[in-house]
């Protein structure tokens, strides 16, 4: 009998026909629960479950009685209500408890703090409170982060009283209710991904990240696996992931985790309940070959995945950031990025006549980029000469310019 899996997702594109897919090769019955049923492009049958990710009590109603062998989740806030359908199914998941406070960054930090853990100075603010008050009792640089949003989004560095005022407003005006305030933390970034079995962490790939994030803003651009630092500061990164796990309560699933290191060690930035975002999983591919969506799957319905082997040699995807605000129009170069040694794929997301809002405001790319190689230097060469064989029309507009 075949296994079935419980699928949430709160868009239908890409990764999920990937998890599709996947099902199929592993033979498994893979349900669908979406809150974007009515536009949905349904590649394995009209099996979709409608939910709201914003009400989970009404949500779980709908799963009532239902019986699966697993759940899986793409996002943040599907997993969060993946994890409320697994504990009403009795399916192994993350706790819904960790969930939560993977989407809060100021319980994550409380906990990070209670566990040992090495943290930044921090503190919780509402959009009631006065910046120039507040402006006055921080320590500079600081980062304001709102509380909900994932994706580094609204996410901004002030070095100082007027850039923190500044900062302030402009978070307050993407009509968050919360934000939190840290001390910046130097050094360089990486992002883990891993699997999580029985509050055991399994490290699945370190990205580094390149390009340096040291603000205003934030925007991700290149991953590339494995990674080059030195073996004593993967395994402290590692370490520290596996920290964050169990601090979080976290115990069985996919998890992405940012980080930050340097010379005091390595500093969690933010743990997810989930796996990679959209088309970056396909930079990891599998023996077989087989996609990441496929590991997790085996992984959902209780297989010992702890043995899968990572292709290489090296890999990578770059995001196309957003360069302007404007309206997309089209794109040239494709081919010839394409052509390029080591370039496995060139996907642009954007349609013509999309409204582009860039970092802090936009949650979006342009597309990505995707290579493999003999080594990571080769890889991110690779993506950044593909970069540059596109050429983005995007034409500004009156209304771009905003107050």
């Amino acid at each position: 009998m075949s296994k079935r899996l419980l699928l949430f997702a709160a868009t239908t594109g890409y990764q999920i026909r990937v998890f599709a897919d996947a099902a199929r090769r592993l033979g498994m019955d893979l349900t669908l629960a979406t809150d974007r049923c009515h536009v949905m492009d349904d590649p394995w049958g009209d099996h979709a479950l409608p939910v709201r990710f914003d009400r989970i009590a009404e949500s779980l109603e709908t799963l009532r009685g239902m019986s699966f062998d697993g759940v899986a989740a793409v996002a943040d806030r599907p997993a969060v209500l993946a994890a409320e359908a697994a504990a009403l199914l009795r399916i192994p998941f993350h706790p819904p408890a960790a969930t939560h406070a993977c989407r809060d960054k100021h319980a994550a930090r409380q906990l990070y703090r209670a566990a040992g853990m090495r943290v930044p100075w921090f503190v919780r603010a509402e959009f009631t409170d006065d910046p120039a008050k507040l402006a006055v009792s921080v320590p500079y640089p600081c980062v304001l982060k709102p509380l909900g949003l994932s994706a580094s989004r609204g996410v901004m560095r002030a070095n100082d009283a007027a850039e923190f005022a500044a900062a302030f407003r402009r978070i307050e005006k993407m009509g968050e209710k919360e934000l939190q305030v840290e001390s910046y933390i130097r050094g360089r970034e990486f992002a883990i991904e891993g699997l999580v079995t029985a509050g055991k962490f399994q490290p699945i790939a370190i990205f580094d990240k390149p390009d340096p994030l040291e603000g205003p803003f934030f925007e991700e651009t290149i991953y590339v696996t494995p990674s080059r630092e030195a073996e004593s500061v993967q395994r402290e990164l590692i370490e520290a992931g596996g920290e964050a796990v169990r601090a979080l309560g976290l115990s069985h699933g996919p998890v992405h985790i940012e980080m930050r290191w340097n010379s005091e060690g390595a500093w969690v930035l933010e743990t997810a309940a989930r796996p990679i975002g959209g088309l970056c999983a396909k930079a990891l591919r599998f023996a077989g070959p087989a996609p990441y969506e496929e590991l997790i799957l085996r992984h959902a319905v209780g297989e010992d995945v702890s043995g899968a082997l990572l292709e290489g040699p090296a890999s990578g995807v770059m995001m196309i950031p957003i360069p302007k605000a404007g309206v997309y129009e089209s794109v040239s170069g494709g081919e010839e990025a394409q052509a390029l040694p080591l370039v496995e794929e060139v996907v642009v997301t954007a349609q013509p006549g999309q409204e582009l809002v860039p970092l802090p405001e936009g949650a979006s790319y342009l597309g990505f980029i995707f290579a493999r190689g003999e080594s990571a230097e080769a890889v991110e060469t690779a993506l950044r000469q593909a970069h540059a064989k596109l050429n983005f029309q995007i034409m500004t507009t009156l209304a771009t310019f905003r107050p």
